[in-house]
């Protein structure tokens, strides 16, 4: 079954996209729940809906129009937090109501909701192509490489950004380009789980591997091999009972977070 599974071409290339977006999207998410500002992956997959909607009205990519789209969404809410003084939940708030309000006027003008349109918002992991796979590479590349030249500076920020500041970190450009990764993390992820469910793979595997870590590197790698193995099971779910793959690798992370707060539970009774 399993070798059957993975000798389809259209599988192979689903789960090579599918493992980039959820590394990258397992790092970013990471430094996104430490900083508090997790939901901002659920403000900018709303915003996503605008972005395919425009793409399916011109007729063009819906990642390559959904990109800037997301990216200038995502400084939208950098600079309501920042100028006008709002908490960064609201902010987001504003622009996910209005990413999705203007998504939905613009899905109307196109004549309703599609099939492709459907695929977008539920996932649709094995119509990804090579070239969205080379994509996803790229991306993990520059998150990877991004962390790891500013490590120091993203920590720091991360949790005491004030102390960051006054060391000389110039913690709005850390910000700005974390925002601006996770906007392009977003839009790559929106075939895997598809729009609904992308903050759920930002959130769910930092999460799970901070109940489970003693370091932060710890809690860094654990996220990735429970995000990466979330969407091989997930998919192999999918596969094997024919249900939706973005549904299946988002609930094979809820059980990966029960399991996780089971676990820390016996530990903490058993004084370990």
């Amino acid at each position: 079954m399993i070798e059957n599974f993975l000798s389809y071409n259209f599988v192979q290339c689903g789960l090579a996209a599918g493992s980039l977006v959820a590394a990258s999207c397992a790092v970013l998410g990471v430094f996104l729940v430490l900083k508090r500002l997790s939901l901002i992956g659920d403000g900018m997959s709303h915003v996503c809906l605008t972005g395919v909607a425009v793409a399916l009205l011109t007729s063009t990519s819906p990642v390559y129009m959904s990109i800037p789209v997301v990216a200038v969404a995502s400084l939208g809410i950098m600079k309501l937090t920042q100028k006008f003084r709002i908490y960064g939940d609201a902010a987001i708030g504003i622009v996910s109501a209005a990413g999705i309000s203007v998504g939905l006027l613009i899905t109307a003008l196109c004549g309703g909701f599609n099939t492709e349109l459907l695929s977008y918002l539920f996932g649709s992991i094995l119509t990804v192509t090579w070239t969205e796979v080379a994509l996803c590479a790229g991306l993990l590349v520059l998150v990877v490489g991004g962390i790891l030249f500013f490590y120091r500076d993203i920590t720091a920020t991360c949790f005491d950004e004030p102390f960051a500041h006054t060391r000389g970190v110039c913690t709005e450009r850390v910000n700005t380009a974390l925002v601006l990764i996770t906007s392009v993390a977003v839009v790559l992820s929106f075939k895997v789980v598809g729009i609904f469910l992308i903050s759920a793979l930002l959130i769910i595997p930092p999460v799970s591997a901070l109940l489970v870590s003693h370091t932060f590197k710890q809690v860094l790698w654990r996220a990735v091999i429970f995000s990466v193995a979330s969407v091989w099971l997930g998919v192999f779910v999918s596969f094997l009972i024919d249900i939706p793959s973005g549904a299946a690798i988002i609930l094979v992370n809820l059980l990966c977070l029960a399991g996780c707060y089971v676990w820390l539970k016996w530990r903490n009774a058993h004084g370990r």
